[in-house]
């Protein structure tokens, strides 16, 4: 009788482990398929060639989602863009698909984007071509919405975001400059200085819609020229809002060209040069001040 009960006890307790493996297993393929994917792939073309990473979100199956491209800042990698930013996060809850060219140190020593070259500055040309290319090849690879792809850059890749929409009106609907300067705003690095210290006027641009945020305490580049990315399409201010949010004090401009607003510039006051509203994961990213990430993608009629 003892020796039933101890039989019993342990056939008891191996089948609780063993359901208790199944549970975790489970949980373990919950896990991995709850978010989606980050691949990294190489594009190559006339200009050379760069690495780049996709966020999938896990509710993709082959319907045309909306595509943001990314591009980071100097001294950046996709992945250390997309923690500051949180864009990943904002893609798996929202459902589209997010691309991170990502620039070498081969090419600029400091892995910055080459805005401030003229050979960098042109369509179908230099580093233009190759993240025109690479937002092509994600497009027809995963079926995305061609009507809603936008481009979004910090610092040395907000002003290359200023040159993709310039050159690429057809493949960009709209665009989101943090931190960064208007296009063709210097052509060698001796120009790119000044322009970093506000020191040029910015060519009138043919209008693409634009958000822009700058921090008002920005040392690195100059504040005005997130006042110039906006002047360039050169309209008339058609409201201003002050508020606060996460800590910091903010002044929103928005300028209409048509029934929607074509360009917004937030003015963060008392951030430096950092994504606002970031996140501690990922550098040049300020936890304080307006959610720039679900901001830019409000204005991308994305949330």
């Amino acid at each position: 009788m003892r020796l039933d009960k101890g039989v019993k006890i342990t056939s008891f307790l191996s089948q609780a482990a063993a359901l208790y493996r199944r549970a975790l297993r489970g949980s373990r393929r919950d896990r991995s398929t709850a978010a989606g994917r980050f691949i990294t792939r190489t594009y190559r073309n006339h200009a050379g060639s760069r690495r780049y990473k996709t966020y999938i979100p896990a509710v993709y199956e082959g319907q045309a989602l909306p595509l943001v491209v990314m591009l980071h800042g100097c001294k950046q990698t996709p992945d250390d863009f997309a923690a500051g930013t949180r864009m990943n996060e904002l893609a798996e809850e929202r459902g589209f698909l997010v691309v991170y060219p990502a620039q070498s140190a081969m090419a600029n020593v400091s892995r910055c984007w080459n805005w401030f070259k003229a050979a960098h500055q042109q369509r179908d040309e230099g580093e233009p071509s190759v993240i025109a290319g690479i937002t092509r090849k994600v497009i027809a690879r995963y079926n995305a919405d061609a009507r809603r792809v936008h481009v979004v850059g910090l610092s040395a890749g907000g002003a290359m975001a200023s040159i993709m929409a310039r050159m690429y009106p057809e493949l960009y609907a709209s665009a989101g400059v943090h931190s960064g300067l208007p296009y063709a705003s210097a052509s060698d690095a001796y120009s790119a200085l000044a322009a970093m210290r506000g020191r040029t006027a910015p060519a009138p641009v043919p209008l693409v819609p634009t958000i822009v945020f700058h921090g008002d305490r920005d040392t690195t580049v100059h504040p005005s020229n997130g006042e110039k990315v906006i002047a360039a399409a050169q309209l008339q201010p058609d409201a201003v809002e002050k508020g606060e949010t996460g800590g910091r004090a903010y002044t929103r401009t928005t300028h209409r060209g048509d029934a929607r607003a074509v360009m917004e510039h937030w003015l963060v006051h008392g951030a430096g040069h950092a994504w606002s509203g970031g996140s501690t994961q990922g550098s040049y990213a300020d936890p304080e001040g307006p959610d720039a990430t679900r901001e830019i993608l409000r204005f991308f009629r994305i949330l």
